[in-house]
């Protein structure tokens, strides 16, 4: 395994200094994950009870995801080694030679730095600092830590990815309320399966296994991963109606949600049921596909609930 943080003497960024182009900055901040991150912080402002000025709400949308592509940069800086070891990954900035390492960690630190100030210094101090945590969180604990230590990494690790709608919710409340963290918990549940329904379909066990990297598939075989997948989605449906215990949703989210919910452990069931040739991997695409797509609808209900002004349950947990 390569050291994350040097060149071979003939690589192009060893040569030069790093020839990155606009293009090479803009995939550091790893554009995919940055526009769900903006959705769902868009989420969590909107569902938040009170009111923020747009102004302000634009500007935390913008620390947030500038934190976001902090947080991207950052990850690429320090995974260049396993990066450029692994097929999907051997095309990023670093491991390609036109961004070096240190150029990588200067722009992610900067954007970090300059991310949380805004929004601490414009918007409120609770919400910079909700900010701070999640990159440090996904660099310092998923990243640095737990990616290469134990399977259950994309577990733990996806908290990274699920403070975004509480850090939306703390700019316009300054506070971290029961209704942000059931916003939270549909993210922290649903990553597993998501991620692990990629795994089995794409088939990247190799390029993990190349890189050391411990993933469920790897360590645990695809069997176990099916199971962890039907029993992680077994879990997530009533996480998901969570937010109607808190005051956040309506009838429309709930019973919406219900049948979503149907769909996705009919889609888990199938992926543990089928284990077997083609069939197998279409199973694993099908879910993969369906839970991206659930994502979205389940939080595009609450925005499509405020839009329409349809009333909200009263809280039942406060």
């Amino acid at each position: 395994m390569s050291d994350a943080n040097s060149h071979t003497a003939d690589s192009p960024a060893a040569i030069t200094g790093g020839q990155g182009s606009v293009g090479d900055y803009f995939a550091l901040l790893k554009p995919r994950v940055m526009s769900l991150v903006i959705f769902t912080a868009f989420v969590g402002l909107i569902a938040a009870p009170g009111t923020i000025h747009p102004w302000l709400g634009f500007v935390a949308l913008l620390a947030i995801a500038v934190g976001a592509g902090a947080a991207g940069a950052l990850n690429m800086w320090y995974d260049a080694d396993i990066d450029a070891v692994m097929k999907r990954t051997s095309k990023r900035p670093v491991p390609k030679g036109t961004i070096t390492p240190e150029e990588a960690l200067g722009f992610g630190m900067t954007l970090a730095v300059g991310s949380v100030l805004v929004l601490g210094l414009l918007v409120n101090w609770l919400a910079g600092a909700l900010l701070a945590f999640t990159i440090f969180f996904y660099i310092a604990i998923y990243t640095m830590w737990l990616k290469r230590l134990t399977p259950q990494n994309i577990v733990i690790g996806g908290a990274a990815g699920a403070f975004p709608p509480m850090v939306g919710w703390a700019s316009v409340t300054g506070s971290i309320d029961l209704g942000a963290i059931a916003l939270f918990l549909i993210i922290f549940v649903w990553t597993p399966p998501h991620f692990w329904a990629l795994a089995l379909w794409k088939k990247i066990n190799a390029d993990y296994t190349e890189a050391g990297v411990p993933m469920l598939p790897v360590v645990a075989g695809a069997d176990e991963t099916r199971r962890q997948i039907l029993l992680y989605t077994l879990v997530l449906v009533p996480v998901t109606l969570l937010p109607a215990l808190t005051g956040t949703v309506g009838w429309l989210y709930t019973l919406a949600n219900a049948g979503l919910g149907a769909m996705f452990i009919w889609h888990a069931w199938q992926v543990f049921a089928i284990r077997e040739g083609a069939e197998a991997e279409a199973a694993c695409k099908k879910l993969f596909g369906f839970s991206t797509l659930w994502l979205f609808v389940v939080f595009a209900l609450i925005l499509l609930e405020r839009a329409l002004g349809l009333p909200l349950f009263p809280p039942v947990l406060a």
